[in-house]
């Protein structure tokens, strides 16, 4: 039985507290669902920095009384947030009509792209959101219209912990394309893990998903089980990057586990696949998604592994990246692969490892990072509208945060 002891858990806890109205700022206790985690051996984050880094056992047992079912088809919501108000704004708009669970009409392109000169990239100056900590409605529906959707996150399912179905709730209620960031399931990817308990949650959405291979699947030889389990939608086994279009948007998955495919320097079979994809389909508005950050402000920091695909998106005039690994929340500024602020011209980087797994304390600010939290779990949302991009992040029950805005494509 997969984690039934949580649910029975959260409950008799939440009576034992009998209160449902504490303030996060006054909860002192970590985590009590944290687990050591070897990449992170100075324990827990603290109370104070993560603040809700814990759901309340009132709320998960709120959550877990009425919630949508486990399974709830993507378009039984009914109301939703409008992504199209003013950037900053927690507001929340008419319900619209959502698409359905598929793909959004997704379309593969060919990895052996013929390769051309790369496009100009003039932009106006982008609309940057600002986060909030109003209450936030976390059960949202569609109000893309005829635009595609994509919700995304990475660093997700555990057997050990309950919050990769509180993600996965989100999920079902946000009709869309599906980009798990890497880190998909702990600990090591293998076949059990992806079974018992990737399988259960966000597993759910498979024929959704569109995935990109993190550092902890790489844990069986070949991250193997993970191609297994999405099989050829994630690409070629030995490389794990392939391209495909979303209404009038092109998306690049790419493996940042630089040293399983050979390298991800200048010249490596991988940046020559970007630059000659991206020379292929000059497509106004361009995204990409991988594991490992260009520019990180938490514990694992900003390696340098990824700055040639950065340079490449860059020149060719892409638009956002979107990360996980690290286990928090992050939206940095339109920057250069050297982290320079370019609000005409640069990329756009988020990190959303707030999938499931533990969340982690932040280190010193990098220049170019405009928004940080590490306090709720939870799921970014984009729509991808013919000329510009929308997003808004949504935590899980009980939780506060939300960050939300829109910028025009270069």
């Amino acid at each position: 039985m997969r984690r039934g002891y949580h649910s029975l858990g959260w409950l008799l806890a939440g009576a034992l507290v009998g209160c449902s109205d504490v303030p996060t700022e006054v909860l002192k206790e970590p985590d009590p669902l944290w687990e050591p985690d070897p990449e992170d051996p100075g324990g827990p984050p603290d109370a104070e920095e993560t603040l809700d880094a814990a759901i309340p056992l009132d709320s998960m047992a709120g959550l877990l009384e009425t919630g949508l079912p486990k399974g709830a088809p993507p378009g039984d919501a009914t109301s939703a947030p409008d992504a199209r108000s003013d950037a900053g704004t927690a507001d929340r708009g008419a319900p619209d009509t959502g698409r359905d669970g598929n793909l959004d009409g997704a379309r593969d392109v060919p990895q052996d792209a013929p390769r051309d000169a790369p496009r100009d990239g003039a932009a106006d100056a982008p609309r940057d959101g600002a986060p909030t900590d109003a209450p936030a409605d976390t059960t949202p529906t569609a109000d893309a219209g005829p635009d595609p959707v994509i919700v995304t996150a990475g660093d997700i399912s555990s057997c050990s912990n309950g919050y990769d179905e509180a993600t996965a709730r989100l999920v079902d209620a946000l009709p869309g394309t599906v980009l798990v960031l890497g880190d998909n399931v702990y600990e090591r990817g293998t076949e059990s893990e992806f079974a018992r308990c990737y399988e259960p949650t966000w597993g759910r959405h498979r024929a959704r998903t569109r995935p990109v291979v993190g550092n902890h699947e790489y844990g069986s030889s070949g991250a193997a089980p993970y191609f297994r389990y999405f099989g050829a939608v994630a690409g070629t086994p030995r490389q794990g990057w392939y391209s495909f279009d979303l209404g009038a948007w092109h998306l690049l998955a790419i493996n940042s586990n630089c040293e399983q495919v050979g390298g991800c320097n200048a010249g490596s079979a991988q940046e020559r696949w970007v630059r000659a994809d991206l020379a292929a389909h000059p497509a106004r508005c361009t995204l990409a998604f991988w594991h490992h950050p260009r520019f990180s402000s938490g514990s694992h920091g900003s390696p340098l592994s990824m700055n040639a695909i950065w340079r490449a998106l860059y020149e060719a005039g892409a638009d956002v990246v979107l990360t996980g690994h690290d286990h928090d929340y992050e939206r940095f500024a339109p920057s250069t692969a050297e982290g320079r602020v370019d609000l005409p011209r640069g990329v756009r980087q988020f990190v959303v490892g707030t999938g499931g797994a533990g969340l982690r304390s932040f280190s010193t600010a990098l220049a170019n990072s405009e928004v940080r939290n590490n306090t709720s779990h939870g799921v970014l949302r984009m729509v991808l509208r013919p000329d510009r991009y929308e997003w808004e992040f949504f935590p899980v029950a009980g939780r506060t945060f939300t960050d939300r805005g829109s910028t025009p494509c270069h």
